[in-house]
């Protein structure tokens, strides 16, 4: 039935019932009439109606006084006419209980995705004036939502280029601000006007991309200074060596730039190798197949390794636990011998002739931990957080000099990264330096005492 019948169909009802209702009454003071008379008839259609009156005040009171009752309190009861008026209340009362809270889940549910988002979202009234924020919101801008809801949202973010662009009123660009409060916190404000003079801001923070940005164009800076000294001896030797052809160059200098260009030729070969074993762990290339890695065999080949490159400038010392000497690591081999093989020849490096150098390989709670032990120059403590960014040197012209192209320790890192391992470093300037990498439980299979192996 449509809404119009069904509203047709109770006035009919409450007509009915209300000629129906004064029938009664009239029937009754004309019965009372012919048995008492005249003036008793018109006594009892008097109390009739009086009484009737009464109980149409009556009901209508009960309707008043649930007017004041809290929403969702039950309608009155009645019998004749008021029975279809309150069941229509009713009716009507449970519809819109029944959207109120609709309405209420769709807001809470609105209100929790808010919660939810990666981004700030803050809704701003008439005058700008805060009149909702999620949590990012609060943490970008430093807000709480339970004192700054109501103030104007300028008095509570103060910083120039935001008061300008809310005041400008063009938000076709978002706004680049770099928080006054939280140093390191770029963000990305946009604002959306809505509704009767409503904004939302939406801020999204940056600082990693923009971190990242930074560290591109190092890095694109760092590469092409790094190639650009190599190219530049290269082509000097070169040059000299084609201008002499005409001078009779004696062989042995000319034998001497060719080598050294030769050098430098090589240094850049090394880098390239390096840029690209770095670019292929960054981009998160598949990682070789797991084998199972005798640590001890792999620690003494690195070892060798060292004392070559060494040539008898230092003394490289071996140290492995007995009962290591057969422990297993679970990784690829030929990323491991790289990291082991970096931190190696770093420690050559960066140690005098006649230093000290120990390669080590031992059990630990946390699972196994190679490390290298140098008694070289040392690194001050506020240089270790950046020695895995890519080109960061402590000493540009030694690291130069002695070969090195300042990507090994980044190399070393993403490395560990892959076999859940850790870098650590200590180091204390002109004592020298520890570098181990920690290896988890779940990499390292202990050997079997010797008596189960025999």
């Amino acid at each position: 039935m449509s809404g119009t019948a069904l509203i047709k169909l109770t006035a009919r009802y409450i007509w009915t019932g209300a000629a129906g209702t004064l029938g009664l009454v009239a029937l009754a003071a004309l019965t009372a009439g012919l048995v008492a008379g005249a003036v008793a008839g018109l006594a009892a259609l008097a109390c009739g109606l009086l009484a009737l009156l009464g109980y149409q005040l009556h009901n209508l009171q009960r309707l008043v006084e649930w007017t004041h009752e809290p929403v969702g309190t039950a309608v009155p009861r009645a019998i004749g006419i008021w029975s279809p008026a309150f069941a229509d209340l009713a009716r009507r009362t449970r519809l819109a209980y029944d959207l109120r809270e609709r309405l209420s889940a769709a807001l809470e549910r609105f209100r929790e995705a808010s919660q939810a988002m990666p981004d700030g979202v803050m809704y701003l009234s008439d005058g700008d004036r805060i009149e909702w924020i999620n949590g990012k919101a609060e943490q970008h801008f430093d807000l709480d939502p339970q004192r700054d809801v109501g103030v104007p949202v300028t008095h509570l973010v103060r910083q120039p280029e935001f008061v300008r662009y809310l005041a400008a009123g063009d938000f076709a660009e978002p706004l680049l601000m770099h928080s006054a409060r939280r140093p390191g916190l770029s963000l990305l404000v946009q604002v959306a006007p809505f509704g009767d003079d409503q904004r939302m801001i939406v801020s999204r923070d940056i600082s990693q991309l923009e971190k990242l940005e930074n560290m591109r164009r190092d890095f694109i800076a760092n590469v092409s200074h790094e190639l650009r000294t190599p190219l530049t001896v290269v082509s000097g030797f070169l040059e000299t060596l084609i201008d002499g052809l005409d001078d009779d160059l004696p062989r042995e200098e000319a034998l001497r730039y060719l080598r050294l260009a030769h050098e430098q030729s090589m240094r850049m070969q090394c880098l390239i190798e390096d840029l690209l074993t770095l670019a292929a762990l960054e981009t998160d290339a598949p990682a070789a197949a797991e084998e199972e890695i005798g640590v001890g065999e792999l620690v003494r080949e690195v070892f060798e390794e060292t004392r070559m490159l060494s040539a008898g400038r230092h003394q490289v010392a071996l140290a492995v636990e007995e009962a290591a000497q057969d422990d297993i690591v679970l990784g690829s081999r030929k990323e491991l011998h790289s990291a082991f093989a970096n931190l190696a020849s770093n420690a050559v490096r960066y140690t005098p002739p006649g230093g000290t150098l120990t390669l080590s390989w031992c059990r630990a709670d946390h699972g196994g931990e190679f490390a290298v032990q140098d008694t070289g120059i040392g690194i001050e403590a506020a240089h270790i957080p950046r020695l895995t960014e890519r080109f960061y040197r402590v000493d540009r012209g030694r690291s130069r000099e002695t070969g090195g192209t300042g990507l090994g320790l980044a190399i070393v890192k993403h490395i560990l990264s892959r076999h859940q391992a850790e870098l650590r470093v200590a180091s204390t300037p002109g004592k020298g330096s520890r570098f181990g990498a920690a290896f988890p439980a779940a990499r390292v299979r202990r050997a079997a005492p010797p008596a189960a192996r025999n």
